[in-house]
């Protein structure tokens, strides 16, 4: 018999806490920055720069350019393009990739690009079906013996009865149906949809109703109540896909020949004749209104790692008709452009720095890396003591915000299920070296060595 055991307090779900997963979006009110807001903090003028970029996206006044950030390390460029993706809407696609990543793919450096690229564009589509949904009330499959084994019996119809609060329908059903409703465990007392255009069951869940007559405490499904309204009606449904999804569902459909069967055809790059099509088909879904383009975010890190090859085509790319937002970010100066021996501003070549509106981060302060640390210790479930928050927010001070942020975790683990104490954050701080630390540390061997 199935038995049901509480778990102690002390078991807590796993759980991944990305370095950003805490913002939500720019912190503006208007166009001005508020000091502390959607996770953010500090870098007003970046932020309230980033703002206006966004209010350009949406007037569809920014085609044709993108957007630099550069500042030094640890400043918050990733927060800010993460947060202008927020900005622009709830399923708007943000695809960070670093720049080094084209050289270590499997496809060419263009492939690669394209793909980002597409992953950044959004489709939203919105088809109206013919939908039956109700509470099954009446359950009937009938089956009979496997024309290849007679002890196995197969589906062959299904006969169903579905209840809203406003009336019932009796619907028959063929095997394919019939199947769908042996694998996904209808019974009686489910809300389900089914979508007569598509040939799709879904099960949704169980009817409070239904739980409520048999008395069951305790369900291992969500409970739903009874649909309202007639049971068959068209309904509206919407989801977004991204360019490259279609892409790759529509290069699976294509390669499904007898010739890809037998000798496989999987590749991963897609023929440009088939995005061309895929272009052509969403926007006669734009015109019909039945799609909206939802223009995402690419971030490219470390930007200056590009080569001119890669610079040319992405030059080219921000031109094109479906093309998202594009923010580069780097953290260095005058260095050349990679590919050739010519020095330039941020690595990049100057024919794209003219198309780019630049945004620059700088360092924080005492007090603003004291906020931070506050917010990554809530995001975390970490509980500082006001000794350790100052103590910690002087090593950031000294050395570099991340650095205090990294030491975070490590003194949590320290002070077991006690809260964060400054002697906890002492002992790691001597486990745990910063850059400088480390360098002078190996210096001082180096010395040694060369004498």
């Amino acid at each position: 018999m199935a038995e049901i055991k509480e778990l102690p307090e002390s078991i807590k779900d796993w759980e991944r806490v990305s370095a950003h997963s805490h913002i939500t979006g720019l912190g503006l009110k208007g166009l001005k920055a508020k000091k502390k807001a959607d996770g953010l903090v500090g870098q007003e003028k970046a932020r309230e720069a980033a703002g206006i970029v966004v209010e350009l996206v949406k007037s569809g006044k920014f085609a044709g350019r993108a957007v630099l950030i550069a500042g030094p390390p640890g400043t918050g460029k990733t927060a800010v393009a993460l947060g202008m993706a927020k900005e622009l809407g709830r399923d708007v696609p943000f695809v960070p990739i670093t720049a080094s990543e084209i050289y270590s793919a499997e496809i060419k450096k263009t492939e690669f690009l394209t793909q980002a690229l597409r992953k950044a564009i959004g489709v939203r589509i919105k088809e109206m079906r013919k939908i039956y949904e109700g509470v099954v009330e009446k359950l009937d499959i009938e089956k009979e013996a496997h024309p290849y084994n007679p002890y196995q019996q197969i589906p062959v119809s299904a006969t169903v009865k579905l209840c809203t609060t406003e009336e019932c329908k009796s619907l028959s059903m063929d095997q394919a149906f019939a199947l769908q409703f042996l694998q996904q465990g209808v019974s009686e007392g489910d809300v389900i949809q089914i979508d007569a255009d598509g040939n799709k069951v879904v099960k949704l869940g169980k009817s409070s109703k239904y739980a409520k007559d048999k008395k069951l405490d305790l369900s291992a499904e969500e409970l739903l109540p009874v649909p309202s309204g007639t049971v068959l009606k068209n309904k509206e449904f919407v989801y977004t896909l991204t360019l490259h999804q279609m892409d790759v569902l529509n290069a699976r459909a294509a390669r499904s020949d007898f010739f890809s069967v037998l000798f496989g055809g999987s590749s991963k790059e897609v023929d440009s004749e088939l995005r061309s099509e895929i272009n052509s088909t969403v926007k006669s879904w734009v015109e019909s209104g039945k799609a909206e383009i939802i223009p995402g975010v690419l971030f490219i890190d470390e930007c200056s790692m590009l080569d001119i090859e890669s610079f040319a085509f992405l030059n080219r790319a921000m031109e094109g008709e479906l093309a998202p937002i594009i923010i580069f970010a780097t953290n260095r100066g005058m260095s050349e452009i990679r590919g050739t021996s010519i020095k330039a501003p941020h690595g990049m070549p100057l024919d794209l720095i003219d198309r780019l509106l630049i945004i620059n981060t700088s360092d924080y302060s005492a007090s603003e890396i004291k906020e931070i640390l506050k917010i990554r210790s809530k995001v975390e479930g970490i509980e500082l003591s006001p000794e350790a928050l100052d103590y910690l927010t002087s090593i950031g001070d000294k050395t570099s915000l991340r650095h205090a942020v990294h030491l975070l975790a490590p003194a949590s683990i320290v002070a077991g299920n006690s809260a964060v104490k400054k002697e906890h954050v002492e002992e790691v701080e001597k486990l745990f070296a910063d850059v400088n630390t480390s360098i002078n540390y190996l210096k001082k061997y180096e010395k040694r060595m060369l004498e």
